[in-house]
């Protein structure tokens, strides 16, 4: 039983860091693009 708790949590463990990276890489991704609004619009200014 106990194996079986340690399984559950080092799986839990993985999958929150693995959808904290996911969340930091998609920040990082969306920072480095300039903004647009749902038309396709870019935001930016000339």
């Amino acid at each position: 039983m106990v194996s079986m708790r340690t399984a559950v949590l080092s799986l839990l463990l993985l999958a929150a860091v693995s959808m904290s990276a996911i969340g930091f890489y998609s920040t990082k991704a969306a920072a480095d693009r300039p903004q647009a609004d749902g038309y396709g619009i870019s935001l930016t200014d000339h």
